[in-house]
């Protein structure tokens, strides 16, 4: 009986200890704990404490540059699926000829084509930002 005794004494020493330091932890421990993650700063209202910075969907103009390396360039750099590639003058100008010229390569990219979404994936762009990026990539005015 006594090693039983011995064999219950271990365990709950460890718990005894373990319950006394979990107690040892203040108040303001326990709140530094739970405190939230992250916070969330609404566009137009005042976000103290924060460092507010603006996003990249905030409507900001867009060069055509960056549309086409964030957006275009996955499959109009290598000509994936068939897409025309960058600076191929000869292949959009048959596109272009196809689609009924700039204005209709616009609408083709605006509602998608084939395997390109609509907007080819830049969905905060605007139309003017969308044919800048098809100019530069075509060369067609």
């Amino acid at each position: 009986m006594n090693l039983i005794m011995k064999m219950l004494a271990v365990p709950a020493t460890v718990l005894a200890l373990w319950a006394v330091s979990a107690q040892a932890a203040t108040n303001d421990d326990i709140a530094k704990r739970l405190e939230p993650v992250g916070q969330v700063c609404v566009q137009g209202k005042e976000c103290k404490g924060m460092e507010v910075t603006a996003s990249a969907g905030g409507g900001d103009a867009k060069t055509p540059d960056s549309v086409i390396a964030k957006h275009c360039n996955a499959c109009h750099g290598t000509g994936l699926l068939g897409a025309p590639k960058v600076g191929d003058a000869a292949a959009w100008g048959e596109r272009a000829k196809k689609e009924g010229g700039l204005d209709g390569l616009l609408a083709k990219a605006i509602s998608g084509v084939n395997a390109m979404p609509p907007k080819g994936t830049c969905a905060d762009c605007s139309d003017a930002d969308l044919k800048g990026a098809i100019q530069k990539m075509s060369g067609l005015k």
